[in-house]
């Protein structure tokens, strides 16, 4: 079992480059820097860059590639390496070493950066207009809140007045119907002329 694939997601180097062959085919190069960073024994930084050369014969990935990359965009591609050999004009072999790619995917844009600011701030703007809005909002519940509790406190003043004196109103009544019962049952014998008297009165 062999194995050719090779993934590499890096920036473009430069803007792809778009031709036709003798033959009439047309073909994209474009390079890729990847970049290895690390620290050496006495912990300084240091960084090393490879620039991987890319070609794409196919149609679709061509149009993809004029339409949509150039310089500085971040990339993820698959492919196989191929090598190519041929002779010079003093008949010495060459060898050039390729990936031939055979998808594409674009991670970001150089202008990334910028506009993800921009949308930032829109959002921020959105964010602390919101809560304006909503404390504006609860300002405006609590004021009403308190308005209306104040109101019904009022009305419940107001409620109460009523009832108490509604209250006293039937506890007059009641206490002038009790007296008028008390008078009532305690009533005096009714007063007898002096005539009635002398009639008693035996000889």
């Amino acid at each position: 079992m062999a194995v050719n694939k090779v993934i590499l997601v890096g920036n473009l180097g430069k803007d792809p480059e778009i031709r036709s062959t003798q033959n009439g085919t047309k073909v994209a190069n474009f390079s890729i820097a990847t970049t290895e960073k690390w620290r050496d024994r006495d912990g300084e930084r240091k960084e090393k860059t490879e620039w991987h050369n890319c070609v794409v014969w196919l149609e679709g990935l061509i149009k993809v590639v004029d339409q949509y990359l150039s310089k500085g965009d971040k990339v993820y591609v698959e492919g196989k390496l191929q090598t190519t050999k041929w002779e010079d004009q003093d008949g010495k072999d060459r060898y050039k070493t390729e990936i031939v790619v055979q998808s594409i995917d674009l991670i970001s844009t150089k202008g990334d950066s910028g506009g993800s600011r921009d949308r930032d701030d829109d959002r921020g703007g959105d964010d602390r207009g919101s809560r304006s809005s909503r404390d504006d909002n609860r300002g405006a519940d609590d004021r009403g809140s308190r308005g209306s509790s104040r109101r019904s406190r009022d009305d419940g003043d107001d409620r109460g007045g009523d009832r108490g004196g509604r209250s006293e109103g039937r506890s007059s009544r009641r206490d002038d119907d009790r007296s008028d019962d008390r008078g009532g049952g305690r009533r005096s014998a009714p007063s007898r002329s002096n005539a009635d008297l002398d009639d008693e009165i035996p000889f």
